[in-house]
């Protein structure tokens, strides 16, 4: 598939820059049109027996500014070498930065991400006290303010983040609360829950012509065996598994395709590199419930490879028509795939 095939026209006053509750939900049956419902309507349309799997990571602050510059610290090396992500190219290594609270940040390699030494170890509550969230430079730009603002630290998590380990919200939980997940609790619906760690890819744009090409990043996955086995009891009763979001679905169905390690009775963990798009056999998801997503985005492809590219685009412009909000903190999509 070719980049360009995911590209697709929206006004920038529909890229959300905050939630809106309730949300506005497009739902799209693969035999008709889409249709608009609301979020209440989703609920009820998840029937008992039915399994919800959602995704329990949660977002770090990882991002600290040294005056306009900005600094996403990705992986600690060693005590006091790090992994981040920064504009580097103006710098020779060596270069040292100021950091707040006195701290001090020296380049040792440049690159994608760069390695970076600091003058003392810090711990997770030097983060919790000077970083900020990593929005999606987009909401910054539409926003005309990098700076997070104090309702993001609610706004940007899930109800139900517990494992913290991700570079990025998987924003489609970001419209159901906890109360919500207790309704479809209360009248039969299994819900389970997955991890899987939003990685660095999520800010690197597709740099190949073709998908074929595209060099995808990794993330890290863990599916417990309680859920796999509810998963697999509830295909063979003829239940329907209901994914929140393409990082659920992604690591469903690495799993369901032996990408990562693990059996059925001790789970599945692991890194995964699978890339979805049109032709991937799907072998859990029945529904897809997600957000709409940036033109040449590898989630993009995921939806199209899900549904058809054909009916996405027919689909994202009727929505764009309607005004729906676009991105992380816009508005719901939901996808059924054809039987």
């Amino acid at each position: 598939m070719k980049v360009t095939d995911l590209d697709f026209d929206f006004p920038e006053e529909l890229i959300a820059t905050t939630p809106q509750r309730p949300s506005r939900v497009m739902w799209v049956d693969p035999t008709e049109g889409p249709q608009e419902i609301s979020i209440q309507d989703l609920l009820m349309r998840i029937p008992a027996g039915d399994i919800l799997v959602i995704n329990n990571t949660r977002v770090l602050k990882r991002r600290v500014f040294s005056g306009d510059v900005e600094i996403l610290f990705l992986k600690q090396l060693n005590a006091t070498d790090w992994e981040v992500l920064f504009p580097s190219k103006k710098l020779k290594v060596g270069s040292t930065l100021e950091l707040p609270m006195g701290l001090t940040m020296s380049l040792l390699e440049k690159g994608r991400p760069q390695k970076v030494r600091l003058n003392q170890e810090v711990a997770e509550s030097y983060f919790q006290k000077v970083a900020e969230l990593p929005l999606p430079p987009y909401i910054q730009k539409a926003r005309q303010q990098r700076h997070t603002v104090n309702s993001d630290e609610s706004w940007y998590q899930t109800a139900w983040a517990s494992q913290p380990g991700s570079f990025a919200a998987p924003t489609a939980s970001l419209h159901f609360s906890g109360q919500d997940i207790e309704t479809l609790r209360s009248k039969g619906v299994k819900v389970c829950e997955i991890t899987l760690h939003v990685g660095l890819g999520t800010f690197l744009p597709v740099t190949a012509d073709d998908l074929d090409e595209h060099d995808m990043h990794e993330e890290y996955v863990e599916v417990p065996a309680e859920v796999w086995q509810a998963v697999q009891q509830a295909k063979e009763s003829k239940a329907r598994v209901w994914s929140l979001g393409t990082t659920t679905t992604r690591s469903l169905e690495s799993a369901a395709a032996g990408l990562l390690q693990g059996s059925p009775q001790e789970g599945f963990r692991g890194f995964t590199k699978l890339l979805i798009q049109p032709g991937f056999e799907f072998k859990i998801v029945n529904y897809l419930l997600t957000n709409f997503h940036q033109p040449q985005s590898t989630l993009l492809a995921l939806v199209a490879g899900f549904s058809s590219l054909e009916k996405v685009k027919a689909c994202y412009q009727w929505a764009v028509e309607r005004k729906f909000r676009l991105f992380s903190y816009g508005d719901l999509s939901c996808w059924a795939r054809k039987e």
